[in-house]
């Protein structure tokens, strides 16, 4: 093969360096940044977590990885060394930016504390090591703080959330008795989905209304956990484990609107929305049970920008007829659409028309550019994770909505597509022409979602939302007829030796 010369060799050196962006400087280790909830020995979370900012010798932010490989590294020892724990520490999380993510979670508690080193190749990075002062507790250590505004601040809670607060706005009050007597009879009937919760003295009773209410396994798990790490208000409230809101009373009519607690919210309904089970159980089965959590998905975000693929791409069931309208649309303008159903329930007689697409690994769309997030049933629970990736998402206009969208602006953190996607292409092209616009509404929506949905910030959530709804109750909770107790795990005893007052757990 003939070889080129080097004086041609020069112009594709220099364009491909163009291409690939000047080469970061050296990371300094003592100059980089450390910080996180993951560093307080008081903020328990099925899995810790802090992040690292990468700095240069000259003190500048990086903002893309540093060359070669990942020397970035943590170590986490008890303190005491008599003391065995098992923590498990995975590699960091390459967030692509400069920054970078370190997870471990704890499977023991332990008294004297932990020291956490983070290093840099054999040197110690930023104030490195740090020492979090016992107890330490693990994720299943029933020991709940019985100040909870001390445990928000631990947390740094936001002092306001301005989805709950719209949510509140239509119940200044709460008339438990209405509920007791309208919940069963408009929507406990065979075919509901609804769960009678009383919390009293931090333990949670239920019974369930309906024939559909198996997924009260994800509204059990995260209350439990609430109530090992915090002293929950006593309260009695009934949740929604269905996909649609309930309640679509408007304000002014007589009788009035009722507090039911869903999953999803939409504008002709007034549910009080909680993340929904989705994110909720991703985060406590995080680096366990589930690969794609609120965690793991920011240091899987595919290719750079640069080297996507220039398509809008969607893969999913066929929970809406919009879906099968976006692979027709796939099939017509193949060169700006990679979409596919990869599951046929509602619409089977469509198969054959439109094909099912292979089943493709989440991580493995942010390949593409551009991400299509289409409603299934009600809000795509894809959403979340798909803001976190660093692709444009092309957002379907929706009356439905999450905890979190209050906060997300179209044009500023994704952009807007028409309810029946009449203009999606023209978006897309609109994408491929304003390639740096479009890049910096995808950063600007990721940096976003990356503040909104940190695993903490889920407690928080649920926490005052659970305050909130005890503050405007009119009467006394109380163990109905049929509740049952809902224990906490075996394992929540086990090796764990708990420092605070257990008053509240004394038997009734």
């Amino acid at each position: 093969m003939r070889r080129l010369p080097r004086a041609a060799l020069l112009p594709l050196q220099l364009a491909l360096l163009v291409a690939a962006g000047a080469p970061e400087a050296p990371v300094s280790a003592p100059r980089s940044l450390v910080w996180g909830p993951g560093l307080r020995a008081g903020a328990v979370l099925p899995v810790r977590y802090f992040y690292l900012q990468a700095v240069s010798s000259e003190g500048r932010n990086l903002t893309r990885s540093p060359p070669g490989q990942t020397l970035f590294k943590v170590v986490i020892k008890s303190l005491s060394p008599k003391e065995l724990v098992r923590i498990h520490v995975p590699k960091p999380l390459d967030r692509n930016d400069g920054t970078f993510l370190m997870r471990y979670r704890m499977y023991e508690s332990v008294n004297e504390g932990l020291k956490i080193e983070v290093l840099y190749g054999d040197e110690h990075v930023a104030q490195s090591p740090y020492i979090l002062k016992g107890p330490v507790y693990h994720e299943y250590c029933e020991c709940p703080e019985e100040e909870p505004q001390a445990w928000q601040k631990t947390l740094s809670c936001p002092a306001n959330e301005p989805q709950i607060a719209k949510d509140f706005a239509s119940f200044p009050s709460i008339n438990l008795q209405q509920m007791l007597n309208e919940v069963p009879e408009r929507f406990g009937d065979e075919r509901g989905a609804i769960v009678h919760y009383t919390v009293l003295k931090n333990h949670i009773y239920r019974r369930s209304l309906g024939k559909y209410t198996d997924f009260k396994m994800f509204s059990d798990e995260i209350l439990l956990s609430l109530a090992r790490k915090v002293l929950l208000p006593d309260l009695e409230f009934y949740v929604n484990l269905g996909d649609w809101p309930l309640e679509h009373r408007k304000v002014n009519e007589t009788p009035g609107p009722l507090p039911i607690i869903s999953w999803c919210g939409s504008l002709d309904s007034r549910d009080i929305i909680l993340p929904t089970y989705d994110i909720t159980h991703s985060t406590l089965e995080a680096m366990r049970g589930v690969t794609n959590d609120l965690l793991s998905i920011q240091g899987n975000t595919g290719p750079s920008w640069i080297n996507k693929t220039e398509k809008a791409f969607f893969r999913g069931r066929d929970s809406r007829e919009e879906r099968l309208q976006l692979v027709q649309l796939s099939k017509e303008n193949p060169q700006l659409l990679d979409a596919g159903i990869t599951g046929y329930f509602f619409f089977q007689e469509k198969e054959k028309e439109l094909g099912k697409a292979k089943l493709i690994g989440f991580f493995d769309f942010f390949k593409y550019k551009y991400q299509v997030n289409v409603d299934g049933t009600v809000a795509a629970y894809r959403y979340p994770y798909l803001m976190l990736g660093d692709s444009l998402v092309l957002k379907q206009d929706s009356p439905y909505y999450e905890h979190f969208y209050t906060a997300l602006k179209p044009w500023k953190h994704y952009v807007p597509i028409k309810r029946n996607l009449s203009d999606l292409l023209e978006k897309v092209e609109w994408a491929k022409e304003n390639d740096e616009e479009a890049e910096k509404i995808a950063k600007e929506g990721q940096l976003t979602a990356r503040e909104l949905l940190q695993p903490h910030r889920l407690y928080c959530y649920y926490y005052s939302v659970l305050q909130k709804y005890a503050e405007r109750q009119s009467s006394k909770p109380e163990i109905r007829d049929g509740m049952e107790v809902v224990p906490q795990p075996d394992d929540s005893a086990s090796l764990c030796r708990c420092q605070r007052k257990r008053t509240v757990r004394e038997e009734l």
